[in-house]
């Protein structure tokens, strides 16, 4: 354990900038390092934080392979916790089956995704008790899950939903509560089959691109199955595909565009079965035509052992994700915090939701990370921010998607507790 701080020389302090701007973030945190930094569900506590690096990682089978219990139902009155000056309180616990991914409109309104359920609702506003003022079924597509806004900008045209196989529209203006016009199907053969059914979707900046995850259909797999999958598609706004933007991302489940930069960025589920340590998931920027290993190498040129020796030609271009995090926590949507109620600090730092795994035997993940960021770019920190999501070892939630919301309180779906969790900052 140690207390990040750094103290540069005079000499260096031009070419050391991005030190010091890293520094004025994480300087005071309690930062768990090398082993430490590794963690189990029941040892989370809001405001700790992590770097996991490769270095640090062991070797396949040098940790046992676990499996965890399943999770539980929600004791009554049993809550999440946050840091200090933090308040979490429920926004929505009626109506819900399983509610996955989230975005907010450039109006205010919070569009939701019930896989589930197979529809997108709308709730729109926030009584004074933290409650929306309306709610609205906006659209129905089975198994229903990315959403997004097209053109991006304050008045989009369009709203844009994917399920597993298959990415339709909706003709929207702002305002809107329901669909004004039927679903138009553009994309209906996205690789479907196996694992990982999730499918999420943003717009570049400039609105010229559609990012498309597709998570791979295996573990760790090389075969025929797994063409286009494991890879950050290319389309346009239309539906014409492009090519492979990103490719060996093992599990992309969420996808967010830096407000500033317009960097792409993914949330990732890395593999499984090869130790209660191994191999972290991680959150990361996405280079146009990187690699990121999957599946025969991890976290730089580390093999997997079921396919060593294979594909030396890539073993040296494999790119090392930003952020490492707990293996098994499994990482699923994200979002930038991009709204004025939380204290300044917290300004563009992005957030991951941590929805926990099967593969560890202590039970690792359920809660949602804080990833401090300085000009879009990371020193590998992460805070546990929202944590205590099981009771007396009993995990009971499973945190999914993020967004801010238009009074900037932070959203987090949960389909374990069946919740919106609403996070408001209240002062220490």
């Amino acid at each position: 354990m140690k207390t990040l701080r750094r103290i540069l020389p005079a000499g260096l302090m031009v070419s050391a900038a991005s030190l010091v701007l890293y520094a004025a973030k994480t300087d005071g945190m309690t930062i768990l390092t090398g082993k430490q930094a590794f963690s189990t569900t029941a040892s989370l506590k809001s405001g700790v934080a992590h770097k996991i690096t490769a270095k640090d990682l062991p070797k396949p089978g040098d940790t046992p392979s676990g499996r965890s219990g399943g999770a539980g139902q929600r004791p009554a009155n049993a809550m999440p916790q946050a840091p200090a000056g933090f308040k979490v309180g429920i926004y929505v616990s009626d109506g819900l089956n399983v509610p996955r991914q989230m975005r907010t409109a450039p109006n205010g309104d919070v569009f939701l995704a019930d896989t589930g359920a197979g529809v997108v609702k709308i709730f729109r506003g926030i009584t004074a008790d933290g409650k929306p003022e309306q709610s609205s079924e906006f659209a129905k597509l089975p198994a229903a899950f990315g959403i997004n806004f097209y053109p991006p900008g304050p008045n989009p045209q369009w709203v844009y939903v994917t399920n597993t196989s298959t990415l339709v529209r909706f003709p929207y203006k702002n305002g809107d509560l329901k669909a004004t016009g039927p679903a138009e199907t553009l994309i209906s053969d996205i690789p479907a089959g196996g694992g990982h059914s999730t499918r999420d979707i943003v717009f570049s900046k400039d609105g010229k691109s559609l990012f498309l995850a597709v998570g791979s259909a295996s573990n760790n797999s090389d075969n025929q199955a797994e063409f286009h999958r494991a890879n950050i598609l290319e389309y346009t706004p239309e539906g014409k595909f492009v090519g492979i933007y990103a490719s060996g991302i093992r599990n992309p489940v969420g996808l967010a565009i830096h407000p500033d930069t317009g960097e792409l960025w993914t949330s990732i589920n890395e593999r499984d079965t090869y130790g209660d340590n191994l191999v972290p998931d991680y959150v990361t920027h996405v280079e146009r035509g990187g690699f990121y290993g999957w599946p025969w190498f991890y976290i730089g040129g580390n093999y997997d052992p079921a396919h060593e020796g294979k594909h030396p030609e890539l073993k040296d271009k494999v790119i090392v994700p930003d952020v490492l995090v707990q293996p098994h926590s499994a990482s699923l949507g994200m979002a930038f915090y991009d709204g004025k109620q939380f204290p300044k600090e917290y300004s563009g730092d992005a957030f991951a939701a941590e929805h926990g795994s099967w593969n560890h035997a202590a039970g690792s993940g359920h809660e949602v990370i804080r990833i401090p960021l300085e000009k879009g770019k990371s020193s590998g920190v992460y805070e546990d921010f929202l944590t205590g999501f099981s009771t007396n070892g009993v995990v009971w939630g499973r945190p999914v998607g993020i967004t801010v919301a238009k009074d900037g309180s932070m959203l987090v779906t949960d389909d374990g507790a069946k919740v919106i969790w609403r996070v408001t900052y209240a002062g220490k």
